[in-house]
């Protein structure tokens, strides 16, 4: 029998906004994420979003003890919960759990917020942007691995995958989802309009 796989995105897929950002914020305060986002703006403005983020991230993260980051995480991740899900591809995702479907999210978004969101979901299994932590346990401002986007999507899926035969279904809403749902054998773009319930 062929398992079944349904592969979500997260921001702006499953929640409805960009949750980097706001992270950025919650951790080290508008006026240093504000400079994060200045020195990263002309790196996003030539197409170079890859080193963009990379150097937010560093402006923000490097030398913060990662115990206390995981704590501002989790209240990023309660209001994400409570305040930035959509309803819609929350309902989609339930009727794949229903189906005994495994659910797995794909994100370039933190896994450090990620998890708990998934937690709170019943989503065991969450392939995401991993931030580093040194060996004196306070984060380097480098990623641990890629960043989870575009081809990476794919290659992470597929890398968990393992040799397993599966069907997959994708949701996605953007370019940097495309080889996620090319990969899919069910794709759903998910955009403005509603998801009309599964199985109607």
């Amino acid at each position: 029998m062929t398992d079944v796989v349904a592969v979500f995105d997260f921001d702006r897929t499953l929640s409805t906004r960009d949750n980097v950002v706001p992270f950025l914020v919650a951790v080290a305060g508008r006026r240093r994420a504000r400079v994060a986002l200045v020195r990263a703006a002309p790196l996003l403005a030539r197409g170079q979003r890859e080193r963009a983020k990379l150097l937010a991230a560093r402006v923000v993260f490097a030398g913060r003890n990662a115990a206390e980051v995981a704590v501002v995480a989790n209240r990023h991740a309660d209001e994400i919960v409570e305040r930035h899900l959509r309803a819609d591809v929350v309902a989609r995702l339930r009727w794949h759990q229903e189906q005994d479907h495994e659910v797995v999210i794909v994100s370039a978004s933190f896994a450090d917020y990620l998890r708990p969101v998934a937690d709170e979901l019943g989503v065991e299994t969450v392939l995401a942007t991993e931030l580093e932590v040194g060996s004196d346990g306070r984060l380097t401002g480098r990623l641990a691995g890629a960043n989870v986007r575009g081809a990476e999507k794919a290659r992470r899926l597929d890398e968990w995958l393992g040799d397993r035969t599966v069907t997959v279904w994708a949701y996605g809403d953007s370019r940097g989802d495309r080889e996620l749902l090319a990969r899919a054998d069910h794709p759903v773009r998910v955009g403005g309009a509603r998801l009309a319930p599964a199985g109607k």
